[in-house]
């Protein structure tokens, strides 16, 4: 029965593997599900440095306000995997994978949009917040408050923000406004941009739930103000501090060489255990082949971003999974050469391995941990990929090996010194 388990699950690793590398009707490779990072896929790095004097609570949730609200805009750039991380106190780091124009990036990044919708006579109407979405329309010039070429910015209000526009409306109809802003007249809305006067569109009807920006806008700059509209106002400014640009061809060819590297080493890693432990180093194969399958799944499970760090910290882990296979197989060599049967020694040995295997995993799963929590960017993606690689290690290395060995050992064909790698007992 275990026998037949043991060929079944083989059988089964394999299997996995043709469908990690080659796919399987709509289930895409691997190398398509996972996300690449700056440093392999090229773009563009920001490191922006927000401007305030707030300190504690306040800096913090100012922070993560500020972040959640470049993440939406980011995201809103078409870009692919855009990372938006908090450095330290005051600075926020974004990885554009993807992105070519590092100014763009930029202007679109940190412009604080401060958009208001103001009556004539000085009240202002609602805010930017106050808008849930924001799109483009050709101006097909059947408004009153468009003009007869180029694109519209269309809005939609939120709950508040649409009672608001439609009680204004109200009293512009009713003729119940004054003016008392030079240049305007008593039927416009003024709406303004971080300042600039966008457009003064006059107002026939009561409306509620939709508007329009007119401003004889080209199709990529009405683009551009409807994502900035969108992305909300930043609650602090910020100012550049560091921009890095990496070309797509220096990442490609990094990806590539490290794909090779590692492939090289976990085959020669693979060849090593066999030549040192024979049958024990092919159980400790057959567990090492199932680790990498379960990191790169877990990997592009949990939406991690490969990295070049984090290819590092793959392959250290594969370094952390042989080591803990070593031990277990020294504790099972002492065991024979006390005596014991390979069988008693099997079992005998893994039962002492274990405590010294479980230490050795948790103390570097307390580092990675720290590290995690600590670091930033590149910092982080090795310390994810390290702690995803300590538990698929402990698991194979307790699970896998554990049951394979019991299969060795108990048979009649290899479980014998020899195979073991042992010499006779004299």
């Amino acid at each position: 029965m275990k026998k037949t388990l043991a060929i079944v699950l083989a059988i089964l690793i394999a299997g996995c593997w043709f469908v990690t590398l080659m796919g399987a009707g709509s289930f895409a490779p691997i190398k398509d599900q996972l996300k690449l990072g700056l440093d392999l896929k090229g773009g563009v790095s920001v490191v922006m440095e927000a401007q305030t004097d707030a300190t504690g609570s306040e800096l913090k949730t100012l922070m993560q306000q500020t972040q959640a609200i470049i993440e939406k805009r980011v995201n809103q750039m078409g870009l692919s995997e855009p990372v938006v991380t908090i450095e330290g106190d005051k600075r926020i780091r974004v990885d554009l994978p993807g992105a070519d124009d590092a100014d763009q990036a930029i202007t679109q990044i940190g412009k604080t949009a401060q958009l208001q919708f103001v009556m004539a006579d000085g009240t202002v109407v609602l805010d930017g917040s106050q808008v849930k979405d924001a799109g483009v329309s050709k101006n097909q010039g059947k408004s009153n408050i468009s003009l007869d070429t180029g694109y519209v910015v269309t809005l939609e209000f939120d709950a508040e923000g649409s009672k608001a526009f439609k009680n204004a409306t109200e009293r512009i109809v009713n003729n119940q406004v004054t003016p008392t802003i030079e240049g305007m007249q008593a039927n416009q809305i003024m709406i303004i941009l971080d300042g600039q006067v966008l457009s003064n569109p006059g107002v026939s009807e009561v409306i509620s739930n939709n508007a329009q920006i007119s401003g004889n806008f080209t199709n990529e700059e009405a683009a551009n103000l409807a994502i900035l509209i969108r992305g909300g106002a930043l609650p602090v400014g910020l100012e550049e501090v560091d921009t890095t640009t990496v070309g797509p061809t220096l990442g490609i060819d990094s990806l590539k060489d490290s794909l090779l590297a590692g492939t090289i080493g976990i085959c020669l890693v693979i060849i090593f255990m066999i030549a040192m432990y024979g049958i024990m180093g092919l159980a400790a194969d057959i567990a090492l082949i199932l680790y990498v399958l379960i990191v790169i799944w877990a990997m592009a499970a949990f939406g991690a971003v490969l990295t070049l760090p984090g290819i590092a910290g793959m392959i250290l882990g594969v370094g952390m999974a042989v080591d803990a296979n070593v031990i277990i197989f020294s504790r099972i060599r002492e065991e024979v050469l006390g005596g014991k049967s390979i069988r008693v020694a099997a079992h005998e040995g893994f039962k002492r391995a274990m405590s010294t295997v479980i230490d050795s995993q948790v103390t570097t799963m307390i580092a990675a941990v720290v590290l995690y929590q600590l670091g930033s960017g590149p910092v982080r993606g090795f310390a994810m990929t390290l702690m995803i690689s300590i538990i698929a290690s402990i698991f194979t290395a307790v699970v896998i090996t554990q049951f394979y060995l019991s299969i060795f050992s108990e048979s009649k064909i290899f479980g014998n010194n020899k195979f073991f790698g042992i010499k006779e007992v004299q």
